[in-house]
């Protein structure tokens, strides 16, 4: 396992809520400086996600800034925990960093909603379905790169599979149930799993059919999890040059209203159901 030289999507995060903490509060980096008794340098590389900071430093920081509301400052306290070793760990410098900070995302969630309009949801994919994607990827992806994020996408779905599972709602666009990645006998297994899947009691499957028309965010994969404080939810949108991170709250409010707008929309979970069977006998 390589050494990460870079901090880590939830170690940016901490870093970023930190820095918003303190602005807000209208206190200087050389005041908080002098009150955790670490130099100007320190405070900028604690802020950037690059330096570690204590709970009890955080929680110095948060009561000079004013900052009162204990749910999210447990949470912080938490994240500035020392890292314990996630599963994710071993696939570092073997898979893109963003592949790992998507499972820590998934692990560290409370809730999470997601849609999808050309693909199935990756916590809800089979093996083969996986497979016939990483097959596609450009530049093309070694048999042992395959292999390695075949294993890691596995990894990711005991989310939904362990003793507290974590609930799940997946918006799938018709679009996608229809796709036929690896052929026939792979599309249809795939949609009998997400027939199995959406009987378990914590995952929520809707299904946007084509007759519903238009709506916002239409083109595309979004993940929006959920965290112990409102302030901690994130947005991760999908691209092809690797996942993108998003929490300010202008952009939490925005996919709040995406996401609400699409199950607006989308059928009913038995209608969605019924609508999942109908295509897989069609296939």
């Amino acid at each position: 396992m390589a050494a990460r030289t870079s901090p880590t999507e939830r170690q940016r995060r901490l870093g970023a809520e930190l820095r918003r903490m303190r602005t807000s509060a209208g206190v200087s980096a050389e005041f908080a400086a002098g009150l955790l008794g670490v130099d100007r340098g320190k405070i900028s590389n604690i802020e950037s996600g690059a330096r570690p900071i204590s709970a009890e430093r955080l929680r110095t920081l948060a009561d000079s800034c004013g900052c009162t509301e204990a749910t999210y400052v447990d949470a912080l306290a938490e994240m500035a925990q020392p890292r314990s070793r996630g599963w994710w760990e071993k696939y570092r410098g073997a898979l893109p960093e963003g592949f790992l900070d998507i499972a820590e995302l998934e692990v560290h969630a409370l809730r999470m909603r997601a849609a999808y309009a050309m693909h199935m949801p990756g916590l809800l994919q089979t093996t083969e379905h996986a497979l016939a994607l990483f097959r596609v990827v450009i530049p093309q992806l070694s048999e042992q790169e395959i292999a390695l994020r075949l294993a890691h996408r596995v990894e990711r779905q005991a989310v939904l599979d362990g003793d507290v599972p974590t609930p799940y709602t997946a918006i799938v666009h018709e679009a996608a149930l229809r796709m036929q990645f690896g052929g026939r006998s792979v599309a249809r297994a795939q949609l009998e799993n997400l027939l199995e899947k959406s009987e378990l009691p914590h995952v929520r499957l809707l299904v946007i059919p084509f007759a519903a028309g238009a709506f916002p965010g239409a083109g595309q994969t979004v993940l929006y999890a959920e965290g112990p404080a409102t302030q901690l939810d994130t947005v991760q949108i999908d691209n092809s040059h690797g996942p993108v991170f998003a929490h300010s709250e202008a952009q939490l409010a925005k996919y709040r209203a995406h996401l609400d707008w699409m199950e607006r929309i989308a059928l009913s979970t038995c209608e969605s159901r019924e609508f999942i069977h109908a295509i897989a006998h069609q296939i």
